[in-house]
Formats: C-alpha cells, sequence, structure tokens
C-alpha cells in the first residue's frame, strides 16, 4: 500500500515563502520520479514540478520557475517543494505524486496521489 503525506501548507502574505514536504511509504521510494500539482478550486489540476529518482533531473512550471524549487532526500523517502516569493495566484492545494514510469508533467501519468495540503497567499 503507497502511502503519500503532504504537510507545510498554511496561510502566508504575498512574498512570503513556504516549504512543503511529501513523505512516502510503501514503495521503494528512491526508484521513482516524484511530482508537485496544485488544484484551486473550480479549476483543473496542474504541474509545478518535478524531480527524477535521483534528484539529478528537475523541471518546473513556467508560472513557478525561479521561484519554487523541488527536491528530494531518498534516504527520508521525502520530496519537498520550497516556495518562494509567493504570490496570490499560487493559492491552491497542493499534491505530490509518484510517476512509476516516466518522468512527467501530466497528472493522468501519476500513479499515486497525497491527499493534498492547502496554500493560501493573501495580498
Amino acid at each position: 500500500q503507497v502511502q503519500l503525506v503532504e504537510s507545510g501548507g498554511g496561510l502566508v502574505q504575498a512574498g512570503g515563502s513556504l516549504r512543503l514536504s511529501c513523505a512516502a511509504s510503501g514503495r521503494t521510494f528512491s526508484s521513482y520520479a516524484m511530482g508537485w500539482f496544485r488544484q484551486a478550486p473550480g479549476k483543473e489540476r496542474n504541474f509545478v514540478a518535478a524531480i527524477n529518482w535521483s534528484g539529478g533531473n528537475t523541471y518546473y512550471a513556467e508560472s513557478v520557475k525561479g521561484r519554487f524549487t523541488i527536491s528530494r532526500d531518498n534516504a527520508k523517502n521525502t520530496v519537498y517543494l520550497q516556495m518562494n516569493s509567493l504570490k496570490p495566484e499560487d493559492t491552491a492545494t497542493y499534491y505530490c505524486a509518484i510517476d512509476e514510469r516516466r518522468f512527467g508533467s501530466n497528472w493522468y501519468e501519476y500513479d499515486y496521489w497525497g491527499q493534498g495540503t492547502q496554500v493560501t497567499v493573501s495580498s
């Protein structure tokens, strides 16, 4: 049974920072790519960032490039999303996910999902 548990969300003012964590269990975490997605109410789930199995390759949505950093610690079975210079438009529920076969940006390519953590950025 794969389990992903996100944490670190909250309320922050515009320009502030948050660090999200996603702890994984039930899989050989270090074998798989991981991704972060976000979904605002009434909107589709959008790609934010992805990292390959080793952490050596990452890529980002254009909207967060230069502000967000994805990283992982395979010894701790945890992936992180450092979010700086937050904007009100970053407000959403953030989800982490495992991609067992690819290193992609499409939500339907991901196999397992966490329950999400809410990020709210006030103006």
